[in-house]
């Protein structure tokens, strides 16, 4: 049991910082209104990560897509996580590092948007694809790790859980992903 309740001592120590701390909630309203504009000028929003930020992006684009809090229409996002054929032949012809990066390049528009998940702020992959989505005109928003990381100098909005725990980054990424869809949501199509 000592491993149980430091393991939720931990997670309600970083969920009480991140709730106390101001410039998460002003990162989490920027977000959403960056991903609202763009979704009201038709555009879109793509979502990439590794591992359990891979998965998290899935969830995010299904929100999205689907709904969050109640009814509404589709809205326009898509995870770069999901296309195997797409990630296995630029893995094995180009090199892991540009699964994003070549996407981005071939999908996204000049007004989409990009969320990059990694918990370290350093996965190369994630990082190019915040770069490349720069280069092409994308916002570029970030979800890291109390650390930052590369990836802070290629995003418009980012997002640092206060922790140094993946597990817990990871925990709080979600609390924020939906505290964003649920945003979004409600700016799009809203309650009543």
């Amino acid at each position: 049991m000592d491993f149980v309740d430091a393991y939720l001592d931990e997670t309600l120590a970083s969920v009480t910082a991140f709730r106390s701390e101001p410039r998460h909630r002003e990162a989490m309203a920027a977000m959403a209104d960056i991903i609202v504009a763009a979704l009201r000028q038709g555009r879109k929003l793509m979502i990439c990560g590794n591992g359990g930020s891979a998965g998290d992006a899935q969830h995010i684009a299904g929100e999205i897509v689907g709904r969050l809090m109640y009814d509404r229409a589709p809205l326009a996002a898509i995870a770069l996580t999901t296309d195997t054929s797409v990630l296995t032949a630029i893995g094995n012809d180009y090199g892991f590092q540009h699964v994003f990066e070549r996407q981005v390049r071939g999908l996204g528009q000049a007004g989409d948007v990009l969320l990059g998940i990694s918990t370290s702020g350093n996965s190369p992959n994630v990082v190019r694809a915040l770069a490349a989505a720069r280069d092409k005109g994308l916002a570029t928003l970030g979800f890291t790790g109390a650390r930052g990381g590369a990836m802070s100098e290629h995003c418009d909005q980012l997002l640092q859980a206060p922790s140094a725990n993946t597990a817990v980054i990871q925990q709080i990424h979600i609390v924020a992903a939906h505290i964003v869809c649920g945003l979004v949501e409600r700016q799009m199509f809203p309650p009543g």
